[in-house]
Order: C-alpha cells, then structure tokens, then sequence
C-alpha cells in the first residue's frame, strides 16, 4: 500500500468535508476527470470548481471511511458511508464507494457510486 496514496484520499475527504471549492479543487490533476452518477464526466478543474461551487448535490456533512484498499501505487478504492444535508433541504445517511486515480500526488480520475440514487 503506498503511504502517500492513502494519505491523499483520506485528505480527499478530510478537505471535502471541511473546506472551500477552491481547496477542493486543487487536490485534483489539472486534467483530471471524476464521474459520478447523474452528471456528466466533469474534466479539468474549471468543470470540477463548477461542480463543488454550484452544482454538487450535498450542502454539508461528513464521509467515514469504513474500508479503504489499494493494490497498485497510484489506485485506491474506498468504500464508506456520507451523512449530511442535500441542496433540497433532505438528511441523509448513506454507503458509498469511490475509485481514485493518482498522478505526482493529485487525483488524476475519480468515480463514485451510491448506494441510491438520492445524491
């Protein structure tokens, strides 16, 4: 498992849950791509400072980390669960699993499922 893979998800999350779009934004690769249900692919970090500052589903609440695997330097799948408050004013409480490419540190791709459709 590398030491610095691991440690930029779990900042993924830590940095999802606590800060701005920019500080976000700035985990991910200049080019990177992260596809997620019901939007289309967001490439580059113009598409994804428009997602976390406008789009994104979910107003605030936090990601626990319930099992986290990787089996190559640069890849890491997590699996977890979200709580938190969607734009529509909805709780919820939620499984969810993320596949996260890594390039010099950033995040080169990432892909999340749920385990429903409310997010």
């Amino acid at each position: 498992m590398s030491r610095q893979t691991v440690a930029a998800a779990r900042r993924y999350y830590d940095t999802v849950d606590n800060a701005g779009p920019e500080d976000i934004v700035a985990l991910f690769d200049p080019a990177a791509e992260y596809r997620r249900p019901g939007y289309a692919p967001m490439i580059g970090r113009d598409a994804l400072l428009e997602f976390y500052g406008t789009d994104r589903g979910i107003v605030a609440g936090s990601h626990r980390i319930t099992s986290l695997i990787t089996d190559y330097p640069d890849r890491v799948a997590v699996e977890g669960r979200f709580s938190g408050q969607l734009r529509d004013g909805r709780t919820v409480d939620l499984g969810f699993a993320d596949f996260f490419c890594f390039q010099r540190g950033l995040i080169l791709t990432r892909t999340t499922y749920f385990e429903t459709a409310a997010v």
